[in-house]
C-alpha cells in the first residue's frame, strides 16, 4: 500500500495511508468568502493539531454540477485560487479543490497541494490525464456508476503521465430515485489497487436533486458512514462542514456543523488506531 504525503514549501504535511494514521480532508462545500474559509480552516487546524491527525483543507472554487442552474457556484478559478492560497499561507495547511476542465489543471496546480477529480468526471480521460501531468497528488472520487475495481483504469491513466501520487475516494453508488447506497466492501477492494482510500462521508448521504432544485442529505448519517468506513479500513475521512449548515450556499442538508467535527474525529481516530 502506497503512503502519500501531501504538502511542502512551508506547510505542515499530511500523511494518507500507513498503520494507525488518519487524515481529515474537510472544509465548506464551496468557497463562500475568504473570511469563512479562514474561520473554518483555523478551527479544523486546531482540532487536527490537538489530535495528531493529518489535515488538508478543501473548498470548491466552482460547483459545476449543481442540481439547478440558479444555484450558487462559487467565485471562479482566479478568485478561488487566490483565497485558497491565502488559507494555505495563513494556516500553513495543504489545500485541495476540484477541477472540471483540462485547462483548469495548470492554474490550479500553481496553488493546490492536491487536485481532486469529481465523481461524475472520473472517466473523463482528458481531464484525468491533464491533472496527472501536473505531478500533484490526484484525488479521484469513484463515480457513482462505477464498481470499485473499475478504478484501476483511472489509476492507469494517471500513472501513464508519470504520476503515482494518487488517492481514491468512496462516495456511494447510484441506486436511483435520488438515493445513494454505500457498500463498505468498496473500501478494501479499492485499497487492493495499491493506493490509499478516503471516505467522503457527507456526499455519500446525498439524495441528488432530492429537494427539487437542491440536493438532500443527512449530517447524522454522515457520522455513521465516517465511523463505519474507518472500521472498514479507510485511510481518512472527507467531511464538508460549516459553522451554520442551514445557511450554507451548497449542500446544506448534508453539511456537518463545525462544532461536531472534533467528537467525530476522536471516534474515527480511535477506530483507526485499533486496526493498526
Amino acid at each position: 500500500m502506497k503512503v502519500i504525503t501531501i504538502g511542502n514549501k512551508g506547510v505542515k504535511t499530511a500523511t494518507i495511508g500507513g498503520k494507525g494514521q488518519l487524515c481529515l480532508i474537510a472544509g465548506p462545500c464551496v468557497i463562500e468568502s475568504e473570511s469563512l474559509c479562514l474561520t473554518i480552516a483555523e478551527e479544523l487546524k486546531r482540532i487536527t493539531d490537538k489530535l495528531g491527525v493529518g489535515f488538508i483543507f478543501k473548498a470548491s472554487f466552482d460547483k459545476a454540477n449543481r442540481s439547478s442552474g440558479e444555484s450558487f457556484r462559487g467565485p471562479g478559478l482566479k478568485e478561488g485560487m487566490r483565497i485558497l492560497a491565502e488559507v494555505r499561507r495563513q494556516l500553513k495547511a495543504p489545500v485541495v479543490s476540484d477541477i472540471h476542465l483540462p485547462e483548469q489543471a495548470g492554474p490550479a496546480a500553481e496553488v493546490l497541494d492536491m487536485i481532486q477529480i469529481p465523481a461524475f468526471l472520473a472517466r473523463q480521460t482528458d481531464l484525468v490525464e491533464a491533472a496527472g501531468r501536473t505531478n500533484k497528488c490526484i484525488q479521484v472520487k469513484k463515480a457513482q456508476f462505477m464498481a470499485p475495481w473499475d478504478m484501476k483504469n483511472v489509476i492507469a491513466k494517471i500513472v501513464a503521465q508519470g504520476n503515482d501520487q494518487i488517492v481514491l475516494v468512496e462516495r456511494g453508488s447510484s441506486f436511483g430515485y435520488n438515493r445513494l447506497v454505500c457498500d463498505m466492501c468498496a473500501i478494501p477492494q479499492m485499497r487492493e489497487l495499491g493506493y490509499p482510500v478516503i471516505m467522503d462521508a457527507t456526499h455519500a448521504t446525498q439524495q441528488p436533486g432530492g429537494l427539487g432544485k437542491t440536493t438532500g442529505g443527512s449530517a447524522e448519517l454522515a457520522k455513521v458512514l465516517a465511523r463505519a468506513a474507518t472500521a472498514a479500513g479507510a485511510d481518512g475521512v472527507f467531511l464538508e462542514t460549516h459553522p451554520e449548515p442551514a445557511k450554507a450556499l451548497s449542500d446544506a442538508a448534508s453539511m456537518l456543523p463545525l462544532r461536531e467535527i472534533e467528537g467525530l474525529l476522536k471516534s474515527c481516530l480511535g477506530i483507526r488506531q485499533c486496526l493498526a
